[in-house]
């Protein structure tokens, strides 16, 4: 089989290589294969069942031993909440979602309210989908329960994707202990720090952003009433903002702080003593004093930032998700980017069957500007999250005086994104 000219060092990659030649002679040339999913994340669960709804086999390989525990609450807006109906999750959900009324912000330093935002029924009527909060585990789970159920899905756990190689209808990959895989397409989507984005695309490193986010999940009973209201509740002051909101059935509070920071080394999970958050933070308005004295467990990680790559396709390899378009934690969209990513890569795969090339070229148009705004906006609403002196007064005082719905219909452009749309 003829392999396409992408630099790869056949050496480097033998054990795909191999592979991918021995597949050229043995495969049945109307089988090309399942399309090959590194990472399985929500990004890359996502994929595969939507690939699965289209008749579209699916083979994810995911480099951990076993799915971790631990994660934060994670808000899918109205674009996220239709792409999960979709894939079919809602009812393994449903026990674990919350829906919130309300936006609420507030200044940090007073506790004063600046803006009570609609979410709830306005905001489903308004695009046709609910708002919706949840811990990121109760979601991973059931994805992972989704793709174990559907016959055109394979999940091979323990296996890291090291090695590419390429061919002209196949992609092959391999781990370090020799293992190899071969499909008709390779989806990357192994986070922010992808292997193979570095393997296979020219792009730049992550950067630091000069903040980190710390993170808590508390039991909610025994919290004021303040913080058991199915609201999400922002407080900003100069240079740092908190979000919380409740979480599992209402059950628990999912709480984020967002400060400027110079350790540029934590990761996902790096715990942290509440001191250090606390010492870090701005003088607040005594009742979050009082919820932050609470928490006992946090987890930090350093924010990075990546520009969108000129390449989020290259032949019959795509880029999905974090490893295509990091988002900072501004505009709640992480997730749902990954989500959206899916929904297009498996339609185009579905238009282009016999060609992944195309198909793929097919989802980096639709998807490069779409990703490259929300990111822009990502970061833009953090700057004013951050506004410190009188621009952090302006900015208060136009939270006060401009409509609430006129606020929220500014984001229509967010969520009110469907599949079929360019951007």
């Amino acid at each position: 089989m003829d392999a396409l000219t992408l630099d790869l060092d056949p050496t480097a990659n033998r054990n795909a290589a191999a592979a991918l030649a021995s597949a050229g002679a043995d495969l049945n040339p109307n089988d090309r294969g399942p399309v090959l999913i590194a990472g399985a994340g929500i990004g890359g669960l996502a994929s595969a069942l939507a690939l699965a709804r289209r008749g579209i086999p699916a083979h994810v390989l995911e480099r951990r031993d076993a799915f971790a525990e631990e994660g934060a609450g994670i808000q899918i807006g109205p674009n996220g909440t239709r792409i999960l109906r979709a894939l079919g999750v809602e009812d393994a959900l449903r026990p674990h979602l919350g829906t919130p009324e309300k936006l609420r912000v507030r200044d940090g330093h007073t506790g004063a309210q600046l803006a009570l935002l609609p979410l709830g029924r306005w905001i489903a009527d308004r695009h046709g989908a609910p708002y919706w909060v949840v811990h990121r585990k109760d979601l991973h789970a059931a994805l992972v329960e989704a793709a174990r159920a559907e016959p055109l899905i394979a999940l091979t756990m323990d296996f890291a994707a090291d090695e590419v190689a390429l061919g002209r209808d196949r992609v092959a990959v391999a781990d370090a202990r020799g293992r190899a895989k071969v499909g008709r397409a390779l989806i990357a989507a192994d986070g922010i720090g992808s292997s193979l984005r570095g393997q296979l695309f020219e792009s730049p490193q992550p950067r630091f952003y000069g903040k980190s986010a710390s993170r808590a999940v508390v039991p909610i009973d025994g919290l004021p009433a303040d913080f058991r209201r199915p609201e999400v509740t922002i407080w900003l002051f100069p240079d740092a903002h908190v979000v919380h909101y409740p979480i599992s059935g209402a059950r628990e509070l999912a709480m984020i702080v967002v400060l400027d920071d110079t350790d540029s080394d934590c990761d996902w999970n790096t715990p942290v003593e509440p001191s250090a958050v606390l010492r870090k933070m701005p003088s607040r308005a005594p009742e979050l004093e009082a919820l932050m004295l609470a928490v006992e467990n946090w987890k930090r990680w350093s924010l990075r930032t990546l520009p969108v790559p000129p390449r989020l396709a290259r032949g019959p390899v795509a880029l999905l998700g974090d490893a295509a378009h990091p988002m900072l934690p501004f505009l709640a969209q992480g997730g749902v980017m990954a989500l959206e990513d899916a929904m297009v890569i498996a339609d185009m795969l579905a238009v282009w069957p016999g060609d992944a090339a195309a198909a793929l070229s097919a989802y980096e148009r639709r998807r490069r500007m779409r990703a490259s705004r929300v990111v822009a906006a990502s970061q833009r609403n953090g700057t004013i999250y951050h506004l410190r002196g009188a621009a952090g007064l302006a900015r208060n005082l136009a939270l006060r005086v401009i409509p609430a719905q006129r606020l929220m219909a500014g984001f229509d452009w967010l969520y009110g994104w469907h599949a079929d749309q360019q951007a």
